[in-house]
């Protein structure tokens, strides 16, 4: 049984919107006639890309949301479907209605985004959740929808259902969701290409270009070492780790075949630090990377990647920029980018699975 929630609001069904009912009834259609989830890449977003299809009350039929709903202070999934209907001004359900075992059915888009400029300092992405509750205007058919957002990790998720707000995609409260709302829209754009949903020529796609990531090839390896060298690796060298990046792309890390955790960065001017390092040590090593003196001004009692800003500031004037491979712990492996390189190196750092991180 499809979702027969009821309101009385206008439509959400903006012909030159993507963020519209009849492209999420499409997304959810495909979801409901298939596995009920897709994960996937897509260009310009870190990571996975998910939408699942969930149900009231079945996806709540086992014992870790029992104990989660317990936890809650409620009773049952409906009572934490009520609880979401009051968010978004959708009438309860009755006593009598929960008996009868009706089943609801609402999406999860989930993703990564860049972090507001506040934020950079302490996160390198956001998870973006987006909750579709679909609904009816003057219909007994679903023909509407309500959204919940949050931007918590969904560690108990019904805890995390109970704490998503209703918003209003066109009118974002903050940074973080201002860059959230308009990378929902293309995530929306990139899920039609995935599932090959063709959309309305009204719409006003948000991008005009493919954004399903390339298939890997050895080639994206050979211009990733290319880039982040600024060409000065050796060609021996970069044929050699251009290959061995390309053999073990795909598999487990303990399936990997290095010598070294990164002894891909053989041949290219690095800095492996702590977390915690001082100017006079930036000042140094980005002086061995480039090739020439560098220095930079920064304020007083100034450490790590408080420097950033004033380490890029200065790099800019050389049309050069401070990056990092994402080393998974508690340190950076540094190199040095020329500027008009970075947006090409961080796209090819998703197609490969690199992680490359801006410093600002």
């Amino acid at each position: 049984m499809k979702n027969f929630f009821s309101n009385f609001f206008g439509r959400n069904n903006d012909p030159e919107s993507i963020v519209s009912f009849d492209v999420l009834n499409s997304i959810y259609t495909y979801l409901q006639n298939g596995s009920g989830r897709v994960d996937f890449k897509m260009k310009g977003i870190h990571d996975a890309v998910s939408a699942t299809m969930y149900s009231f009350p079945d996806s709540f039929d086992h014992e870790d949301s029992r104990i989660e709903i317990e936890k809650s202070g409620f009773k049952n999934a409906y009572e934490i479907l009520n609880e979401l209907y009051k968010k978004v001004n959708i009438a309860p359900l009755s006593n009598e209605e929960m008996l009868e075992e009706p089943v609801y059915n609402y999406l999860h888009i989930e993703f990564y985004s860049e972090p507001s400029s506040e934020m950079k300092k302490h996160l390198k992405h956001v998870l973006q959740n987006f909750i579709i509750i679909f609904c009816c205007t003057n219909s007994l058919e679903s023909n509407d929808f309500k959204m919940l957002y949050s931007n918590s990790y969904f560690f108990d998720y019904t805890k995390g259902l109970l704490e998503a707000e209703p918003v209003d995609i066109e009118a974002p409260n903050n940074e973080i969701e201002k860059i959230g709302f308009k990378d929902f829209k293309t995530v929306l754009q990139g899920i039609c290409q995935y599932m090959e949903i063709e959309l309305p020529s009204t719409i006003i796609l948000p991008s005009a270009e493919s954004l399903m990531t390339d298939e890997v090839s050895i080639d994206h390896f050979r211009e990733f070492l290319k880039l982040i060298s600024r060409g000065e690796i050796e060609e021996k060298l970069l044929e050699d780790q251009s290959q061995v990046l390309f053999d073990n792309f795909g598999l487990e890390e303990e399936d990997e075949d290095y010598d070294y955790e990164f002894d891909f960065f053989e041949g290219i001017n690095s800095w492996h630090s702590d977390w915690k390092f001082d100017p006079e040590d930036a000042e140094y090593f980005i002086s061995e990377m480039i090739g020439e003196t560098f220095a930079f001004e920064y304020p007083e009692e100034t450490y790590s990647h408080d420097l950033f800003p004033y380490i890029q500031e200065e790099l800019a004037k050389q049309d050069l920029e401070l990056m990092s491979y994402d080393t998974q712990g508690d340190s950076y492996l540094f190199f040095v980018a020329n500027k008009q390189d970075v947006t090409r190196i961080l796209e090819l750092s998703e197609i490969t699975e690199m992680g490359i991180d801006r410093l600002i």
